[in-house]
């Protein structure tokens, strides 16, 4: 089956409290989620028809991982990258982050550290300290031009930080929160200082495929064979084509004795991808191309217009302007005073309060972090400009009561 874009709509909206979601049933209905990174939006029709297909088969026994998803897997990383990987070299795992997890524990022991660029998804802070071991972080350098942001890499802090007992490196590529598309010389400049310190790449590039912009991702694995050596690759379809309840993604390891280190960590530990999973990443990856590529275009109009709607309506707020995933990075530190945080740290109350718009509160990102707020974009336009419309109104009633 192959889609039209026809087919594609992402300006209605769909209703989700009440569906056991997590981004939206937390919270009172009046609140706009704008927070966790899950899309609302349908998931490609070739999905959802593959799974009807399966449930009406009416048994829902062990399945084998399907060998048609490894072949599509190898030709895809083929088609984008020109990176020949083969159906042994891949290992499923049922999210990124359990892979990451046992990544970390399979190439560290207690007493080590895993370093890692801030600010940073925070499980990637999190990690480490599961398994005896310390997260090392080492900041992003800011660069601001007018209300934009951008982050480049202090490749010389970073190799400072190493010590006797670093053993991996946690990349997060493309970048979440700050939304870069690490370049092939900034890739190679990573894997230089991993080689010449002996450290084992944990490549977390799940938002690869949400390229805004023409940006290429590169996977840094794919830059030699001697840096696929000593790299673990995670992928899924799960932000691509917004299938993260179905806990399907997978691991490229080409080197034999990583992956039997890995895998032996991995034990009875971390459980399978499930039925649904394989299906839905099977039918995402086969046939959801055309639809990936409407929604690529539909999120740049949208962080084209969440970066011009800071730019013109909050004065003195700085912006990222992603070049991929569909999360913003935004400095509120200049506005009204941070607030004493909810909900452990994740959501930040100035919006939550004043606004009814939840957006991830920066400090859970590492202390790079605090004074920000992340704003996930990738909502019907109507629902993001409600959003951005609630925050304006809340930044003004709050800087005209001072």
């Amino acid at each position: 089956m192959v889609e039209t874009t026809l087919a594609f709509d992402f300006d209605t909206l769909i209703e989700r409290r009440g569906s056991g979601c997590v981004k939206w049933d937390f919270f009172e209905p009046d609140v706009l989620p704008l927070w966790v990174a899950d899309m609302d939006f349908a998931s490609p029709p070739a999905v959802t028809e593959a799974l009807i297909d399966r449930a009406r088969h009416g048994v829902f026994g062990y399945m084998a991982e399907p060998q048609a998803l490894r072949d599509a897997l190898c030709e895809r990383m083929d088609r984008l990258y020109g990176w020949a990987v083969t159906p042994d070299q891949l290992v499923f795992v049922p999210g990124v982050v359990s892979g990451m997890s046992v990544g970390v524990r399979a190439f560290g022991q207690p007493g080590d550290n895993a370093l890692t660029l801030t600010p940073v998804y925070p499980p990637f802070l999190m990690i480490p300290g599961d398994h005896g071991q310390t997260a090392r972080t080492v900041d992003l350098t800011r660069h601001q031009d007018g209300s934009r942001l951008r982050y480049t890499i202090d490749f010389d802090a970073l190799e400072a930080a190493i010590d006797d007992r670093t053993r991996t490196l946690m990349l997060c590529s493309p970048h979440n929160p700050v939304g870069r598309v690490w370049t092939r010389a900034e890739l190679t400049r990573l894997a230089e200082i991993s080689a010449r310190h002996d450290l084992i790449i944990l490549s977390d590039e799940i938002h690869g495929d949400l390229l805004l912009d023409g940006h290429t991702h590169t996977p840094i694995a794919a830059l030699s064979p001697e840096i696929s050596a000593r790299t673990v690759t995670f992928m899924a379809p799960s932000k691509t084509f917004n299938l993260p309840g179905l806990h399907c993604s997978f691991a490229i390891i080409q080197d034999k004795a990583l992956r039997d280190r890995f895998q032996k960590a991995a034990g009875t530990i971390m459980g399978h991808v499930n039925i649904m999973g394989f299906v839905g990443a099977l039918a995402a990856y086969r046939d959801g191309g055309p639809w990936l590529d409407a929604l690529r275009l539909y999120l740049t109009e949208n962080r084209d217009l969440t970066t011009q709607f800071v730019e013109q309506h909050l004065p003195g707020v700085a912006i990222t302007h992603p070049e991929g995933t569909y999360l913003s990075w935004v400095d509120f530190r200049a506005l009204p005073p941070a607030e004493e945080k909810t909900f452990g740290g994740w959501i930040d109350t100035f919006f939550l309060k004043n606004a009814r718009v939840a957006l991830s509160a920066g400090g859970v990102f590492g202390a790079a972090g605090e004074g920000y707020v992340r704003l996930n974009f990738a909502s019907p336009r109507s629902m993001l400009r409600e959003g951005l419309e609630r925050m304006r109104a809340a930044v003004d009633t709050a800087l005209n009561a001072g």
